[in-house]
C-alpha cells in the first residue's frame, strides 16, 4: 500500500472514530432526556464526547477544509447509524444523499492539493 493510501486511509479511519464519538456523545442524553434510559447514561455521554473533542486534535489541520471533508463523514457514519442502531432501513434518497456528500468531499479535499 502507497504512502498515500495509507495516509488516506488512517485519515478516513480518524473521521469514522470521530463521527462515532460524536453520535455516542449526543445518541445517550438523547435517550435520558426522551425518558427511554437512566441519568447514568450522561457519565458515558461526557467520555463519549471528551473523546470526540480529543480526536478533532488529531486532524491533519485544523481548517474548514478538513472540516468539511469530515462532515461527509459523518452524515455517511451518522447513515449507517441510523440502519445498525436505530434499525431503520435507509432509503434511495438517503444513499443519494451520502454519495452526494462523499462526492463533494472528494472535489474539496482532492481539488487543492499542494503541487
Amino acid at each position: 500500500m502507497s504512502t498515500d493510501a495509507l495516509d488516506l486511509a488512517r485519515t478516513l479511519g480518524l473521521f469514522a472514530a470521530t463521527a462515532v464519538a460524536e453520535l455516542v456523545g449526543c445518541y445517550l442524553p438523547m435517550l435520558w432526556l426522551t425518558g427511554k434510559a437512566s441519568a447514568w447514561l450522561l457519565v458515558p455521554a461526557a467520555i463519549s464526547l471528551a473523546a470526540f473533542v480529543w480526536l478533532l486534535t488529531l486532524h491533519p489541520a485544523a481548517s474548514g477544509r478538513v472540516y468539511a471533508t469530515y462532515g461527509a463523514v459523518y452524515i455517511a457514519t451518522a447513515l449507517a447509524w441510523l440502519y445498525v442502531v436505530d434499525r431503520v432501513t435507509p432509503t434511495w434518497n438517503d444513499y443519494t444523499g451520502v454519495a452526494l456528500a462523499l462526492l463533494g468531499a472528494c472535489v474539496i479535499a482532492l481539488g487543492h492539493r499542494p503541487a
